[in-house]
Parts: structure tokens; sequence; C-alpha cells
């Protein structure tokens, strides 16, 4: 929360920036400070153009505000933040006000959330089909395929060739491979066993699993806001989620050529996320887990479809990892994000920190 930001600004879900007559910063709210990365207490007095470099293209447009004392409305602008590369698009409603030494005030309106609130709920409708349908398909699936096998093992008895035995021997381990591939369709079923659960733990158990697991060729660094108290949730579900989706990072890392590969980086990275909304349901503060990862990318052809069951961009692959991660995380009530472009790509997790425990209305199972 930003020191200087007026009493009630940081409750509101839209960005406010607090403007004096210079068009220097009195002040911006917990929104804003989320929208533009950026931390209020080192702003106050500083030019707009500091965290927005495009001010100077508008800045006309503010001192005519004051000098008219008349508001306007900018839609579809783009930010480009200070220190990165990164872009936000935003609706911005300027208003100017006489109170104290503020004279402009901007709110800005992510045109980005809107869209990601769109996904989300699309997202959300699918995965609950998703669930239902690949639940119906398992338990149809299970009773034949116990019944396959089990053939195969009185065939087997009867048949006195070892050639014709590495047959059968073929149709139990295919069958047994389908089972343990239905049991792990059916078994996110179980809900949640909550307790309060330090994320860093979750980040540095799945450190240590992915640099166990690929020991040369992945550097997985760590960039942890300490200050994060900690969830209510399941350690466990956590670690699952994360770990499936940061191995996801590492594999694709190592698929590239060699000299791309030898250079793979992956950052757990958490944050603080104010005024989030998940589900339709505003949060005044969540946790933001991001897994980085310098990969090559998800293929566009896929992208749109990566935590849909069965889909994934290995020829190997089995196409549920992310289906879990993204099960786990909504049995907290949060959500899962993704942005990739080659060499970068973030997976984003939120989970709410004052209701991180399981969704009464959802269902547990994949």
């Amino acid at each position: 929360m930003s020191d200087q930001a007026p009493g009630g600004l940081d409750l509101l879900s839209t960005a406010v920036i607090l403007l004096d007559a210079s068009l220097c910063i009195v002040s911006i709210n917990d929104a804003a400070e989320d929208l533009l990365s950026v931390s209020g207490r080192t702003l106050a007095g500083a030019p707009l153009s500091r965290i927005v470099p495009d001010a100077a293209a508008w800045s006309s447009k503010l001192e005519r505000a004051i000098r008219e004392d008349r508001g306007f409305w900018l839609q579809e602008l783009t930010l480009h933040i200070a220190g990165g590369e990164a872009t936000r698009h935003v609706d911005c409603m300027v208003t100017p006000v006489e109170s104290a030494n503020v004279r402009l005030v901007l709110e800005m309106r992510s045109v980005d959330q809107q869209r990601r609130v769109d996904r989300e709920s699309t997202q959300l409708t699918q995965s609950q089909a998703n669930r239902e349908l690949i639940r119906n398909l398992a338990h149809e699936i299970k009773n034949p395929l116990g019944g396959l096998r089990g053939s195969a093992q009185l065939l087997e008895r009867e048949l006195d060739r070892a050639d014709l035995r590495e047959y059968t021997q073929v149709i139990i381990k295919e069958a047994d491979r389908l089972q343990s591939l239905l049991e792990r369709l059916l078994s996110p079923h179980r809900p949640p066993r909550r307790s309060a659960v330090n994320i860093h733990e979750v980040c540095e158990r799945v450190r240590s699993l992915v640099l166990a697991e690929f020991p040369s060729g992945i550097r997985v660094q760590r960039d942890y806001d300490v200050s994060l108290p900690d969830l209510v949730a399941d350690l466990e579900q956590l670690i699952q989620a994360t770990l499936n989706i940061a191995r996801n990072a590492a594999q694709a890392i190592l698929d590239q050529p060699r000299a791309s590969a030898r250079q793979g980086t992956i950052t757990l990275r958490t944050r603080a996320a104010h005024q989030v909304t998940i589900a339709r349901r505003r949060h005044p503060l969540a946790c933001d887990l991001q897994v980085i990862d310098t990969g090559p990318g998800i293929g566009e052809g896929i992208r749109d479809r990566i935590f849909y069951p069965l889909v994934s961009g290995r020829p190997d692959g089995s196409g549920l990892g992310l289906t879990l991660a993204m099960n786990f995380v909504e049995y907290h009530n949060g959500m899962i994000e993704c942005e990739s472009r080659p060499g970068h790509t973030v997976f984003r997790i939120l989970l709410p920190m004052a209701a991180a425990g399981v969704a009464p209305d959802r269902e547990g199972v994949t």
C-alpha cells in the first residue's frame, strides 16, 4: 500500500494516480502499483514520465485539463513501463480537482484485465465441462480395461511358448499404463488438506526437485518477496501444481538445440497482488507466483488449449500436467494465466490470501 495514498483509494480496483500542477506524482494507490509494477513509496514528487515514458506525448492534454478545468477520456492507451519492455493497455479517465496540492486524478482501467476476466470465464466453463467429460470417460474405461488385463493374465497361463507370452505381457503392461493414466485423471478429487503454508517453502521444494531431475542445462533462480504472509492451503497440491509447470518448462528448454538449452533459466518469482478479481470475486490481497522460463515458447496452435486434458506440445507428453495444475489451483479459489513468446514464457498462479481454502461450489474431480 502506498504510504501517501488518501484514505479509501487503496480499496479501489482501478489504478489511481494523483498529480500536482507540475504533473508530478503526489501518490498512487495499490491497484496502480500493481498495474505499473512499481512501489508508490519511491514516487512521491517524481514526474509522471518516470513511470510512463509516453507521458510527454499527452502532457499538453493534461495541462489543458488543469487550465480549463475539463476532464477527458483516453481509450486503448498503451503505457510503456519504465525500466523494462513490458506494456500495459488501459482506458484512462482524467479528472481535474482542487484538493490541497492535487490537481489531476488519473483513473486507469486495464483493458488487459477485462480481457483476462473474459478468458477466465471461458476457461472456467471449459474446465468444468472437461472435468465432467473426463470423469465419465474414465469410469467407462476402467471396468473393461480391468477385464482386458485379467483375460490377458489368464491367457498367459495357458500359453507354453515364451514368444507368445511376450504378446500377453504387452497387453498387460499397456493396460497398466492406461490404468495409471486413469488414476491420474481421477485422483485430484481429494479435497485440499489445509494448513498454514509459506509459498516460499513450495518454491524451494520445487526448485530442489527440478534441479535433481534435470542436473545439467537448467538454472533455477529465485526472486522472492519475503514479506508475503502465509497461505491457508494444501502444501502438497501447491507443490505438485508448481512442479508440473516448472517441469514442463525444463523439458521445453532441454528440447531446444543444445546451444540454446545450455543457457536455459527458470525463475520462481513471488509478489503480492492487490485488489484481484478471480472467478468474479474481488480479493483485497493475493499471492502472485510466477514460473518464468527462457524456453522456445508455446506454439500458437495449442496456446489457447494448453490447460485442456491430453493437449501437449511434446510428442511423448501426456497432456495432463497443466490440467492437474489448473485443477489444484482452482481448488484453492485461484487461477492460472499464461503469456508466451519465444524465449520468454510466464505462468502466473494467483492465490487469494484471505480465502485460500477449497472452493465450496466447485467439484474436486478432473
